[in-house]
C-alpha cells in the first residue's frame, strides 16, 4: 500500500457511531481473552499462548485510546497511531525475550491446552476482525486497530500449528519459534503504523503552512 495509505484521510468515519461500538465490543472481547490466555499460558507454560495474551490486553489498551481520539482531529488521532505502534513494538521485544528464558529453562508446553485455548482465541479475533473490515483502509489510527486484529488471528493460527508441532516432536521448539513469528509481526506493523501515522503529521503540517 506504501504511500497510497500515508496520504489520505479517508474511510467510513461519517458513521462514528457504529465504530464506537465496534470497538467497546473489540475492547471487552480482548479483556476477556486476556484473563482466559495469560492463565492457560501459566499452566501450560507455553510462551507463544503468554505472547498472545499480552497481545490481547494490549489491543485492549489499544481500542480504549481509540474510543478515547475518536472524532478528534486527524493529528491527535495519529499521536495515537504513534502510541499504539510503539506499544506493539515494545510487546515484539518483550515476546522476544520471553522466547530466550523459556528456551533457557527447557520446558515442553501443553500442546492440547496449546490447541483448545488457541482455537476460542482464534474464533474471538474472527469475529472482531469481521465487525472492523470496513474500517481497514481508514487513517492511521483505524488502520492500527484493524492491523492488530489481524495479526492476532494471524498469531492464533500460528499457535495451533505450534501446538501440533508441540503435540508430533515433543518438543517446545514449535512454540518458542512461532513466539518469534508473532513478535516479528508486532514489530514489522509497529514500523507500517509509524511510517503511515508520520505522514499524515506531515501532511497536516504541509496544509497549516
Amino acid at each position: 500500500m506504501g504511500a497510497h495509505c500515508c496520504n489520505h484521510d479517508t474511510g467510513p468515519q461519517h458513521d462514528n457511531g457504529r465504530y464506537r461500538r465496534i470497538l467497546w465490543i473489540a475492547l471487552l472481547v480482548n479483556l476477556g481473552m486476556f484473563l482466559i490466555e495469560i492463565g492457560a499460558g501459566i499452566r501450560a507454560g507455553s510462551v507463544s499462548l503468554l505472547a498472545d495474551s499480552l497481545d490481547f490486553l494490549g489491543d485492549a489498551a489499544n481500542y480504549a485510546i481509540s474510543l478515547w481520539v475518536l472524532g478528534m482531529a486527524l493529528a491527535w488521532r495519529a499521536r495515537a497511531a504513534q502510541l499504539k505502534a510503539l506499544s506493539m513494538l515494545l510487546f515484539g521485544l518483550g515476546v522476544l525475550g520471553a522466547a530466550l528464558w523459556h528456551w533457557w529453562q527447557g520446558e515442553v508446553p501443553s500442546a492440547p491446552t496449546m490447541g483448545l485455548i488457541g482455537s476460542l482465541a482464534l474464533l474471538a479475533n474472527l469475529g472482531v476482525a469481521a465487525l472492523l473490515y470496513a474500517y481497514r483502509e481508514g487513517d492511521s489510527n483505524m488502520r492500527s486497530v484493524w492491523l492488530c486484529t489481524r495479526n492476532d488471528a494471524l498469531g492464533n493460527l500460528a499457535v495451533l500449528a505450534a501446538a501440533l508441532g508441540v503435540f508430533g516432536t515433543g518438543s517446545a521448539w514449535p512454540d518458542l519459534i512461532v513466539a518469534g513469528i508473532m513478535a516479528s509481526l508486532a514489530i514489522s506493523s509497529a514500523v507500517q503504523v509509524l511510517r503511515h501515522a508520520d505522514g499524515e503529521l506531515r501532511e497536516g503540517h504541509g496544509h497549516a503552512h
